[in-house]
């Protein structure tokens, strides 16, 4: 029902075998091969320079999802006559929109050949839509905004991360995932500022209220931005503007020798079939230097319990503001957990873009359920909040712990078919996994 091991190897397989040898890539673009290095850097140099635009992006992304919390500050409740739970249905109601797009987003972000003017194409919208939110005179005029901003931001975040696995390796990913992450974490630290600018000094121009400039503002940024990201983001290694002939052949280069085959999909592959194969998968269902990742996802959870309890135990303010410090830090698992996903489905990238999606929308239930559990009434306190927040972070580190042993079992599973294939072909022969152990030789999910 939803395709099998077998389908997705016939196709990686009629891939590779359509690909001439990897010197003659590099022989056929003019590309020697003891240049390899240098032009790799200056690849490298150029990704990280134009890719770091998805930094600002996800501030924009962040505030205009989080602002109407500032804009309640000054009279964004009282002016909606907002009552009861509105409010909070509000903020949740983003993600409800946010959770729904993100793998149809995904899969169609897979099937475009710009992926550039694609999210320049959802910044100009979702921008449009925040300002819009600035002219609504009651709940349902929110509401509908808020519903939609979710629906078109979710094109951002899961295809960025995508986009970033289609030209860095996984020895390389979690270094530019995490700097990725920091526009968030920056949003947080700034957004606060801007929005206190605005509705400080804008009351009353032109006859708005200040919390109505705040969308109409930050939309326009972001509309403004999305101009500079059509221009200045990426597409992919096979039709990016801005890179030499030669780079571009390197950076295919580079992933095949990453996943093992030709980082591509079937041409007559359907829309659904990375869907097919990414819920068949039960590695999506559980979940640089050192080339191990668990302990980096678990040990900033623990620092986040550790907090949690903190803040259960005292009402202490000194003892509470260490406690915020170590419940910061756990968003760094949260972040390495990405890279998992990305390098643990390598191909094909039909099935990592869904991957990616799929665990980024999971991930945004907490988000919807967050506007009610810090609610009012468990004040001043918050333990039973703090309670909730903990038993999550122990599920989830349950969970990690059973994603690893999949991954390591899975691990066992390549080395002794290779061990196997080369006691009955030799040393030379050319590796072929089989139907039952559909994976390049060599390939080995990083633990």
């Amino acid at each position: 029902m939803f395709g099998s091991k077998e389908e997705s190897f016939k196709i990686e397989q009629q891939l590779n075998e359509s690909e001439p040898p990897i010197h003659q890539h590099l022989e056929d673009e003019g590309v020697d091969v003891t240049r390899r290095s240098q032009v790799e850097k200056k690849l490298k140099r150029k990704l990280d320079a134009r890719f770091s635009i998805l930094i600002v992006i996800y501030i924009l992304n962040c505030n205009d999802r989080n602002n109407a919390s500032q804009a309640r500050l000054k009279g964004f409740e009282k002016d909606l006559g907002l009552k009861g739970q509105e409010f909070a249905t509000l903020l949740s109601i983003v993600y409800v929109g946010y959770i729904l797009m993100q793998v149809p987003s995904n899969m169609i972000l897979n099937k475009v050949t710009r992926p550039s003017l694609y999210i320049a194409s959802a910044m100009v919208i979702w921008g449009a839509i925040s300002c819009l939110t600035g002219i609504t005179t009651n709940f349902v005029g929110a509401l509908l905004t808020r519903f939609f901003l979710g629906f078109v931001e979710a094109a951002f975040l899961p295809g960025a991360l995508f986009l970033l696995s289609k030209w860095y390796t996984k020895h390389e990913i979690a270094l530019r995932y995490a700097l990725l992450f920091c526009g968030n974490l920056l949003s947080n630290a700034f957004g606060s500022l801007i929005a206190a600018g605005i509705l400080g000094n804008m009351e009353g121009v032109l006859g708005h209220a200040a919390w109505r400039w705040l969308f109409f503002i930050e939309g326009a940024l972001t509309m403004f931005v999305a101009i500079l990201a059509a221009v200045i983001l990426p597409d992919t290694p096979t039709n990016s503007r801005g890179f030499t002939a030669e780079e571009l052949q390197v950076a295919r280069l580079r992933m095949r020798e990453d996943n093992g085959e030709a980082d591509v999909d079937s041409k007559d592959q359907p829309i659904l079939y990375g869907l097919k194969l990414a819920f068949a998968d039960v590695k999506i269902w559980c979940a640089d230097r050192y080339q191990k990742k668990m302990p980096f996802v678990i040990g900033p959870l623990v620092m986040g319990i550790l907090g949690f309890v903190i803040s259960i135990a005292t009402m202490n303010k000194g003892a509470r503001y260490v406690a915020l410090f170590l419940q910061a830090g756990s968003y760094a698992g949260y972040v390495i957990m990405y890279t998992m996903m990305s390098s643990s489905f390598h191909s094909p990238p039909a099935k990592r873009a869904v991957a990616i999606a799929l665990l980024n929308a999971v991930s945004q239930l907490g988000n919807i359920a967050g506007s009610y559990v810090w609610d009012k009434s468990f004040g001043p306190t918050y333990r039973n909040a703090y309670a909730i927040v903990l038993a999550c972070f122990v599920v989830g580190i349950a969970l990690n712990l059973w994603f690893r042993q999949i991954l390591a079992k899975e691990n066992r599973r390549y080395a002794e078919a290779e061990r196997l294939w080369e006691e009955q072909n030799g040393p030379e022969a050319m590796y072929d996994p089989g139907e039952a152990h559909a994976a390049p030789k060599g390939f080995r999910h990083l633990l």
